[in-house]
């Protein structure tokens, strides 16, 4: 019989995973991928407007990006914005597209990248830890409000654990996934 706890904490760990890869995604690995430019916002008559809602991304070859504005006029724009990201990459622009070229990783900045995917995933580890926690109170409130017995309550609990110990078990997946494809020379 499914829980409505569980349901709702599976449904949680799920966005969670989600959220861990999308932050991973945005790590570049040293080839190209649209998904770097996804946090950039550009100032567009006025407003902070995402990059992909200006111009189309496409990659051209494996380690370039290639930005084709949909207003050539906002081509100045763009490249500040890419210029003042924490990207780290310039900006060719030649009038009408702008070439991004993805250097190369040395070892040292593998390395790095691979300390901060471990950051990524630890903190998407507490996040769902806390999920976990708070799918323990709300089966406890249940069972002081006398909506299940104590039985029911050990038995919810074990299951809230091994809905956690999956999730954990993914993100520990997903984790070791990039830092392969960072240390991939």
């Amino acid at each position: 019989m499914a829980n409505p706890i569980i349901d709702k904490a599976n449904e949680r760990f799920e966005q969670s995973h989600h959220s861990l890869a999308r932050e991973f995604a945005s790590i570049r690995a040293g080839r190209a991928n649209a998904s770097l430019l996804d946090r950039i916002e550009v100032e567009y008559y006025g407003a902070p407007t995402p990059l992909n809602q200006l111009a189309s991304i496409t990659v051209p070859e494996a380690r370039v990006l290639l930005i084709s504005p949909f207003d050539k006029g906002s081509i100045k724009d763009i490249e500040r914005a890419i210029n003042e990201s924490d990207l780290g990459i310039n900006p060719a622009n030649d009038g009408s597209v702008i070439r991004l070229v993805i250097p190369a990783l040395t070892e040292e900045t593998r390395k790095e990248l691979a300390k901060d995917v471990k950051k990524v995933g630890e903190n998407a580890k507490i996040a769902i830890r806390n999920i976990r926690r708070d799918a323990m109170d709300e089966a406890k409130k249940q069972e002081k409000a006398k909506e299940i017995t104590e039985d029911e309550l050990k038995v919810l609990e074990k299951d809230i654990q091994a809905a956690t110990d999956a999730a954990v078990k993914h993100i520990d997946q997903m984790t070791a996934n990039k830092e392969k494809e960072l240390l991939e020379v």
